[in-house]
């Protein structure tokens, strides 16, 4: 299934390197918290895989990749890859509720959806924050990481290199 949905995003995102670079590093830290922090491996890969899936859409639509633009182009695109795949009712459900809250954190707060939050975050946090001092870094960690394993990551990562 993971390599199906790979397939999938890689085809959506159509060439888009970038992107495509983005959601495999996202992936690989959700399987890394996941390893550690538990929750349902299906609904970790796929969410991670699919999280950013409605972004061109969004740039099409809008003229914006903005995260709420996102999350609303994101939804229908998910549910339907998700659909080709038969992945259960239920697993949908709560892969298209991550996909449709992963900027905003609107309205779920599951296991599976904090290891999303978190990789999102670890893979941002170089670009978005490419000038901040480690105090700054020690600060939006404190305040936006929601997995033990995922602050330790960012903490490893962000604080403690040289």
């Amino acid at each position: 299934m993971r390599d199906k949905l790979i397939n999938e995003m890689k085809e959506v995102f159509a060439g888009d390197k970038k992107r495509i670079r983005h959601t495999l590093a996202v992936l690989d830290y959700a399987e890394q918290i996941q390893a550690v922090e538990g929750g349902d491996a299906l609904v970790v890969t796929a969410a991670a895989i699919l999280h950013d899936i409605g972004i061109h859409e969004a740039e099409r639509k809008y003229g914006s990749s903005a995260g709420k633009y996102q999350e609303i182009e994101g939804l229908g695109i998910a549910e339907e890859i998700l659909k080709r795949y038969n992945v259960a009712d239920d697993a949908t459900r709560h892969i298209c509720r991550i996909v449709g809250s992963h900027h905003s954190a609107k309205d779920i707060d599951t296991t599976e959806f904090r290891i999303v939050w978190d990789a999102d975050w670890l893979v941002n946090i170089p670009t978005d924050f490419a000038n901040a001092d480690k105090e700054k870094l020690q600060k939006i960690i404190d305040k936006v990481f929601k997995t033990r394993r995922g602050r330790q990551i960012a903490v490893e990562s962000f604080i403690k290199k040289s």
